[in-house]
Formats: structure tokens, C-alpha cells, sequence
């Protein structure tokens, strides 16, 4: 029972520290009465930076041979069949000012534990929408690596009628970061080690139409 408590506010102080970090001021009030007050100081970077200036757009990568369009509508990709250790993935879509963008589509795709790709359906494969404030959560398991790829996420962002952001997200740390020709170091997510798995954290910054 102790365990279980404690794993549970190590998930919300994290939680919290994230979303302190990366979110607009106008809905900080909102995410701290949703976790907590007593959830913890700041212990991640914001991945990116909220301040006066304009926020960077997240950077463009290619969209690679392993895209299939059509995905499924959900967020978690822990089907039957798929092992690994468990990631959830969090962050907030923005827009230049920082400000959250609600109802922006999210479609994730990933290699499995073993570095495979599903052609033929759509295992780890699957599309959603920020929620109000932004933000959206990805329950997935760490992809594996394969021949001349480091270990990364793909994924397609896009607010109707504005562009299309293709990009991937990285893992800190990976031996191969450093020969893989697309790996961005902008691109690496945050990430917390916990006993039920990984958390990792992710802002998205669009340019709308």
C-alpha cells in the first residue's frame, strides 16, 4: 500500500513539475488545482522555454518510410501483444506566444521493443486531439532501435487549416544519438525513471494558419 502511495505522488509531483515548467501563466492555476499544490518544486527544463519573445517552432524532420495514414482515434498503444517498458509521454501543443492550442491532432507512430514496424495493421500507431488546455498524454512502451536509427517517436501535428509539422522525438542518452544524421538535439525529450516505467515530456509549438 506504501509503495503504491508513493508511486503515485512520484507520478503527480512529476506531472506537476512539468506542467509548471512548460505551461502558459494564464492555466497554471488550473494545472495546479488539478495536481496539487503540495505537488513539488520544478525539477525538468521546459522543453521549450515560455517567455516575453516568441517561441521557435518545433523543427521539421522528414516523415520516413513507416507512415500509414488512417490510424486509430487513442492514446494508449498497450494492446495486447506489445511489451516493453512502459512510457508516458505528456506534454502541451503551443502556439508562438505560448499560448495552448486546443484540439490540434496528434498522430504517434513507433517501432515496437524490437525495432519493427507494423505495416499491416496499426500496432503502436494511433492519432488524438489536445485537450482545452493543450495538453495530451501518450501511454506507449520505448521503441526499439533498428540499422542506422537511433531510438525515436514519430510523430504529425497539425491545426486546421495551418501547416503540417512532421517531426520525431528523441531519447537522452542513446548511444546512437550521436550517428544517427537526424537526430536533433532540440528534439530530445525529458525524461523520469520510475518504478512503473518511464515519464517523459514533450512541448509542441505550431505555427497557425
Amino acid at each position: 500500500m506504501a509503495d503504491s502511495v508513493s508511486s503515485a505522488v512520484s507520478r503527480r509531483e512529476f506531472l506537476y513539475s512539468v506542467a509548471v515548467a512548460a505551461a502558459p501563466v494564464a492555466f497554471l492555476a488550473q494545472i495546479r488545482s488539478s495536481l496539487g499544490q503540495d505537488a513539488g518544486s520544478v525539477r525538468l527544463e521546459p522543453t521549450p522555454a515560455v517567455g516575453d519573445d516568441d517561441l521557435e517552432a518545433t523543427p521539421q524532420e522528414t516523415i520516413g518510410p513507416a507512415f500509414k495514414p488512417n490510424s486509430p482515434l487513442r492514446n494508449d498503444f498497450r494492446e495486447s501483444g506489445v511489451t516493453g517498458v512502459l512510457v508516458t509521454l505528456t506534454g502541451f501543443v503551443l502556439d508562438p506566444k505560448g499560448k495552448p492550442i486546443k484540439g490540434a491532432l496528434l498522430d504517434f507512430w513507433h517501432a515496437d521493443a524490437e525495432g519493427q514496424y507494423d505495416f499491416a495493421g496499426f500496432r503502436c500507431r494511433g492519432h488524438q486531439f489536445s485537450q482545452a488546455n493543450g495538453g495530451y498524454e501518450l501511454q506507449t512502451i520505448l521503441p526499439g532501435v533498428y540499422p542506422g536509427r537511433t531510438r525515436h517517436y514519430h510523430d504529425r501535428l497539425q491545426v486546421s487549416p495551418g501547416p503540417i509539422l512532421t517531426t520525431q522525438l528523441y531519447f537522452p542518452g542513446e548511444p546512437r544519438n550521436s550517428s544517427d544524421f537526424l537526430f536533433r538535439r532540440d528534439l530530445l525529450l525529458n525524461i523520469r525513471d520510475t518504478k512503473q516505467g518511464r515519464l517523459a515530456n514533450f512541448n509542441f509549438v505550431l505555427q497557425t494558419a
